[in-house]
């Protein structure tokens, strides 16, 4: 789904709501608990006093009904007949008339870690994969009205956000063309798994701080088989550098020997001075030396 179409239909916003300051309420409340009972009634005036009892009752239970409390990070959508009236959001002991709806919503960060998802990288491979989230809700009114249950909703968006981001990279790089891996690009994955779940739950109104990796590994299946092209490629890659070392100690050595004057050699004795060396440098075990009494030719 794209973008637009999301924003399409998050056709709710959240606006401020109006509320009566609930101390002042209180005090109303105070007042007609004590509402005064008519005196010098005569034993005829049993219904005025029975009337003055129930008007007091009703009276107390109405302004009660109004009462709620706000906590720090935590909003109430207010409603009116199923109307969408504004969110209160400043903390405290607020009122409003009785017949208008209140739901709470908190806007607390929350920290969700996934369950292990098996999924396969660019290449096909199997692998397992998890993530931890920190989100939190940004519009209330999104959250409440545009989707049916906001937190299964995070919930059901964070695996398919892992599924899509997790689909686009290879685990591991395996030639020269693989700029950005799952287990080498921790900082760029955890990014872009971030803007894809903001793009997905932005229709609730929901702002994720925070995305990472937490678990990654090849599936059980294949896991014994990359184990070994991982050593493959670690032993190909150390031989490599011993080469590479090897025909720098040996081009040295060719150079010092010429520069200094020590010995003049032709072509052929370069040759095998040359693949005597590497063998020296490249081989696995210690060379054994070899004492030569006679010339240089012989």
């Amino acid at each position: 789904m794209a973008s637009d179409d999301r924003s399409a239909i998050a056709s709710s916003r959240e606006k401020a709501a109006t509320s009566f300051n609930g101390y002042l309420m209180l005090l109303a409340l105070f007042a007609a608990a004590a509402l005064p009972v008519p005196f010098g009634l005569s034993s005829g005036d049993e219904g005025i006093l029975v009337g003055s009892v129930v008007l007091t009752v009703i009276a107390f239970l109405f302004v009660a009904a109004g009462f709620f409390m706000i906590q720090p990070n935590q909003a109430v959508v207010i409603t009116l007949f199923g109307e969408y009236r504004g969110t209160t959001r400043n903390e405290g002991l607020h009122w409003i008339w009785p017949w208008m709806g209140k739901n709470k919503v908190s806007v607390r960060a929350h920290n969700i870690h996934s369950d292990k998802v098996k999924i396969n990288d660019l290449r096909g491979n199997p692998i397992e994969i998890a993530c931890n989230v920190v989100w939190r809700v940004a519009d209330t009114a999104q959250a409440v009205f545009d989707v049916d249950d906001y937190k299964e909703f995070v919930n059901i968006q964070i695996e398919a956000g892992l599924r899509t981001v997790g689909a686009r990279h290879p685990y591991d790089d395996m030639s020269d063309e693989d700029k950005t891996t799952l287990r080498g690009s921790a900082e760029v994955v955890a990014n872009e798994l971030r803007e894809e779940l903001n793009d997905r739950l932005m229709v609730a109104g929901i702002l994720v701080d925070e995305a990472g990796l937490t678990h990654l590994a090849y599936a059980p299946e294949i896991a014994g088989a990359m184990l070994r092209r991982q050593q493959a490629d670690a032993v190909i890659a150390a031989r490599k550098k011993v080469v590479i070392g090897a025909v720098s100690m040996v081009e040295d050595a060719l150079s010092k020997l010429s520069s200094d004057g020590i010995v003049e050699l032709d072509d052929e004795r370069k040759a095998a001075m040359v693949s005597n060396l590497m063998v020296v440098l490249c081989g696995d075990r210690e060379a054994q030396p070899v004492v030569n009494a006679g010339t240089l030719y012989q």
